[in-house]
């Protein structure tokens, strides 16, 4: 496997899939997986629930770059530790298999005054995937997030739905962005290992994924 693959998921906003999807793609394509900045909940970070939520013996969690006591904006919370983020000194793990990288919040989160986690996709140079949870508002949020992208030539590999089904929705956002569904996510009562070996194993055996299986060889 091409071990200088990578793939950054990002979001349209807070809390719409992310760690979720993550793990799903860690499962699929036994990648390793790192979150660069985690802002609050130290004690069940997206790290540990990515962990708690695979079935794999052979992919590394990577340590945090920068761990944050508060969960507001790295920025913000960076202060309050009396730290500070700067993207130049930011070190992206090496790996055997690929690496799965989970941002914070969406695109223009700021990580310090000057840059955002756009920035950091920019100096990954990583495949993204898109996370677009249904919601009021999410077609305007999902295609300003691909425009963002796109006016900075950041190559997207395509998007990822969360919660039930709106074809309509969903239909609006793939033509006007001219990018594939790779997969979906139902609205699950509860995130166990179990839910996500049952996405990863349906994802396998699509046989329209051509994007999986690139990733995979």
């Amino acid at each position: 496997m091409n071990n200088n693959r990578k793939i950054f998921i990002t979001g349209i906003g807070t809390d719409v899939g992310k760690t979720i999807v993550s793990a799903i793609l860690v499962q699929t394509l036994g990648y390793d997986y790192w979150k660069p900045i985690q802002a609050g909940n130290l004690d069940n970070s997206d790290s540990k629930h990515v962990k708690k939520l695979i079935d794999r013996n052979d992919v590394t969690i990577h340590e945090e770059f920068m761990k944050l006591s508060q969960p507001l904006s790295p920025h913000i919370a960076s202060e309050m530790d009396n730290k500070h983020i700067l993207l130049k000194n930011i070190k992206i793990p090496v790996t055997k298999h690929g690496l799965v990288i989970e941002g914070a919040g969406g695109l223009m989160v700021p990580i310090n005054n000057e840059e955002s986690i756009i920035d950091l996709i920019e100096k990954i140079k990583a495949d993204v995937v898109i996370v677009s949870k249904h919601y009021l508002g999410s077609i305007n949020h999902s295609l300003l997030t691909f425009e963002a992208l796109k006016s900075r030539n950041i190559p997207v590999a395509g998007w990822v739905f969360n919660g039930d089904e709106n074809q309509s929705t969903e239909n609006i956002i793939l033509n006007k962005s001219n990018l594939p569904k790779l997969f979906s996510i139902k609205n699950e009562v509860h995130i166990t290992r179990q839910v996500i070996n049952k996405y990863s194993q349906e994802i396998l055996k699509s046989v329209n994924n051509n994007w999986i299986e690139d990733m995979r060889s």
